[in-house]
Protein backbone atom coordinates (compact mmCIF):
# COMPACT_ATOMS: atom_id res chain seq x y z
CA UNK A 1 0.00 0.00 0.00
CA UNK A 2 1.46 3.49 -0.75
CA UNK A 3 1.32 5.93 2.15
CA UNK A 4 -1.68 7.56 1.50
CA UNK A 5 -2.85 5.69 -1.05
CA UNK A 6 -5.95 3.34 -1.02
CA UNK A 7 -5.45 -0.01 0.13
CA UNK A 8 -5.80 -3.03 -1.70
CA UNK A 9 -10.15 -4.07 -2.46
CA UNK A 10 -10.68 -6.66 0.36
CA UNK A 11 -13.76 -8.64 1.35
CA UNK A 12 -16.19 -6.28 3.44
CA UNK A 13 -16.14 -6.99 7.05
CA UNK A 14 -18.67 -6.95 10.09
CA UNK A 15 -16.87 -3.08 10.37
CA UNK A 16 -17.43 -2.53 7.01
CA UNK A 17 -21.07 -3.87 7.36
CA UNK A 18 -22.07 -1.40 10.44
CA UNK A 19 -20.09 1.29 8.71
CA UNK A 20 -22.17 1.17 5.63
CA UNK A 21 -25.26 0.60 8.18
CA UNK A 22 -24.30 3.95 9.74
CA UNK A 23 -24.46 6.15 6.51
CA UNK A 24 -27.54 4.09 4.46
CA UNK A 25 -30.22 6.48 5.93
CA UNK A 26 -28.80 9.21 4.24
CA UNK A 27 -27.95 7.29 1.19
CA UNK A 28 -31.23 6.63 1.55
CA UNK A 29 -32.49 10.36 2.09
CA UNK A 30 -30.42 11.62 -1.22
CA UNK A 31 -32.03 9.14 -3.64
CA UNK A 32 -35.20 9.77 -2.25
CA UNK A 33 -36.17 5.77 -1.76
CA UNK A 34 -35.45 2.96 0.73
CA UNK A 35 -33.13 -0.21 0.05
CA UNK A 36 -34.13 -3.00 0.95
CA UNK A 37 -31.19 -4.54 0.53
CA UNK A 38 -27.83 -2.86 2.17
CA UNK A 39 -24.83 -5.90 1.95
CA UNK A 40 -21.20 -4.24 1.95
CA UNK A 41 -19.31 -6.66 -0.85
CA UNK A 42 -15.65 -5.38 -0.86
CA UNK A 43 -13.75 -2.06 0.35
CA UNK A 44 -11.22 -0.40 -0.17
CA UNK A 45 -9.73 1.73 2.43
CA UNK A 46 -7.59 5.05 2.96
CA UNK A 47 -5.51 6.16 5.80
CA UNK A 48 -5.44 10.15 6.17
CA UNK A 49 -6.46 12.44 8.91
CA UNK A 50 -8.92 9.26 9.98
CA UNK A 51 -10.05 6.90 7.64
CA UNK A 52 -11.26 6.99 4.01
CA UNK A 53 -13.52 4.06 2.92
CA UNK A 54 -14.10 3.15 -0.42
CA UNK A 55 -17.69 0.37 -0.11
CA UNK A 56 -19.53 -1.52 -2.43
CA UNK A 57 -22.59 -1.99 -1.35
CA UNK A 58 -25.27 -4.37 -3.31
CA UNK A 59 -28.79 -3.14 -3.03
CA UNK A 60 -30.62 -5.59 -4.73
CA UNK A 61 -31.30 -7.18 -8.07
CA UNK A 62 -27.79 -6.93 -9.83
CA UNK A 63 -28.06 -3.07 -8.13
CA UNK A 64 -24.65 -1.73 -6.67
CA UNK A 65 -23.20 1.60 -5.40
CA UNK A 66 -20.18 2.55 -4.41
CA UNK A 67 -19.82 4.44 -0.97
CA UNK A 68 -17.20 6.96 0.37
CA UNK A 69 -17.71 7.35 3.89
CA UNK A 70 -14.79 8.71 5.99
CA UNK A 71 -14.22 8.13 9.64
CA UNK A 72 -12.59 10.70 12.11
CA UNK A 73 -10.11 9.40 14.69
CA UNK A 74 -11.87 7.58 17.32
CA UNK A 75 -11.07 10.86 19.93
CA UNK A 76 -13.54 12.97 17.64
CA UNK A 77 -16.30 10.80 18.43
CA UNK A 78 -18.32 11.40 15.22
CA UNK A 79 -19.81 8.66 13.58
CA UNK A 80 -18.51 7.64 9.66
CA UNK A 81 -19.97 10.63 7.29
CA UNK A 82 -21.12 9.60 3.64
CA UNK A 83 -18.69 12.12 1.29
CA UNK A 84 -19.65 10.65 -1.74
CA UNK A 85 -21.83 8.06 -3.83
CA UNK A 86 -22.01 6.74 -7.51
CA UNK A 87 -24.74 5.03 -8.68
CA UNK A 88 -25.65 2.66 -11.36
CA UNK A 89 -22.85 0.35 -10.45
CA UNK A 90 -22.74 -3.90 -11.02
CA UNK A 91 -20.71 -6.42 -9.21
CA UNK A 92 -17.49 -6.00 -11.70
CA UNK A 93 -17.23 -2.57 -11.33
CA UNK A 94 -14.08 -1.85 -9.70
CA UNK A 95 -14.01 0.50 -6.45
CA UNK A 96 -12.18 3.08 -7.78
CA UNK A 97 -11.01 6.60 -5.56
CA UNK A 98 -13.50 9.42 -6.34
Amino acid sequence: MLCGGPSATRPATAETQEIADQVKPQVEEKEKKKFPVFKAVEFKSQVVAGTNYFIKVHVGDENFLHLRVFQSLPHEQRPPALVDYQTDKTRHDELVYF
